[in-house]
């Protein structure tokens, strides 16, 4: 009886002064949110706390280059960043349970994300960024790169001195606005500031503006939330002014020169027909550049071809 007495007094003063355990790492906060134990469908179902109530999926657009703009194919190749931002109600923790730990980093097939759908795309790469950032209030931001190619009706009619406004329509026609809404977080001037910051490209094309326009588009007796990016941009005239628009300037001063001139008749016609293969060339390369169809063509190759 006494040894009894004594063993139980030893393993409760053991018990008594052995170091809690400290949950201060990312495992312990993935095994408290039983992440592994999650279904596939946990990824797929929308995570809505009120049924009453539509989800709200914040978004931020940063385009980061104009990379190429085909005008007879009459597309553009944009590539630029999509912040989107969400709550999840069903995925959240005290950070003081944890060491202040107040966000982790998970794959993009843990729990659910908007599936964002590009009106405009024909062709792109989808983005290797599969990772997003949860916070210890369900707050899901997750930031992917783009690079598409977009339909755009170009307009040549003031070509090279022309400007182009193309549009980009996201949406996630997968929910109606009853289940779904898309917003912006800042406005256009603030989004136009931070993709100017970091614009990479200085080609042919040079970025002016950007537009938003919110809206619900009716489909099937169901609306669905859908939010439209306007990128302006002006064109970098001093490559075709050089190449086009001065030898072909030139070439008609020669001629007005020569045929007024004292030169023989045999010197004129010989001239004549130099000129003539000159602006053949030109016109060829124009031909090359600009669309074969369009109801308004440039008025550079109305008038100096």
């Amino acid at each position: 009886m006494q040894r009894a007495f004594i063993a139980i007094l030893t393993f409760s003063l053991g018990t008594a002064g052995a170091a809690p355990r400290h949950l201060c790492t990312y495992y312990d906060v993935i095994e408290y949110l039983n992440v592994s134990s999650h279904s596939k469908l946990h990824a797929h179902i929308l995570p809505k706390a009120s049924l009453k109530e539509p989800l709200e999926v914040t978004m931020d657009f940063m385009l980061v280059a104009i990379l190429s703009v085909a005008e007879k194919l009459q597309t553009v190749t944009f590539y630029f960043v999509l912040n989107l931002e969400w709550k999840n109600t069903f995925a959240t923790w005290d950070p003081q349970d944890f060491c202040n730990i107040s966000k982790v980093f998970l794959p993009t097939d843990t729990y659910w994300s908007p599936h964002i759908f590009i009106l405009e795309r024909v062709n792109g790469q989808n983005s290797n960024l599969d990772y997003m950032t949860v916070m210890h209030n369900g707050s899901f931001n997750s930031a992917q790169p783009f690079q598409v190619t977009l339909t755009c009706s170009l307009m040549i009619l003031k070509f090279p001195f022309d400007t182009q406004t193309c549009n980009l329509t996201i949406a996630s026609f997968l929910y109606p606005v009853t289940d779904l809404v898309i917003k912006t977080r800042r406005t256009p001037a603030e989004m136009m500031k931070n993709s100017q910051s970091y614009f990479l490209t200085d080609g042919e094309w040079k970025f002016t503006n950007l537009s938003i326009i919110e809206y619900r588009e009716k489909i099937d007796e169901e609306e669905f939330s859908l939010v439209t990016y306007m990128i302006s941009m002006e064109r970098r005239p001093t490559l075709y002014v050089l190449n086009l628009i001065l030898p072909t300037c030139a070439l008609y001063v020669l001629d007005m020169a020569v045929l007024f001139g004292p030169s023989s008749l045999e010197e004129k016609i010989d001239f004549q027909i130099a000129i003539i293969l000159g602006s053949s060339m030109l016109a060829v390369i124009l031909n090359n550049i600009l669309p074969t169809s369009s109801n308004k063509p440039p008025v550079i190759g109305t008038h100096l071809y």
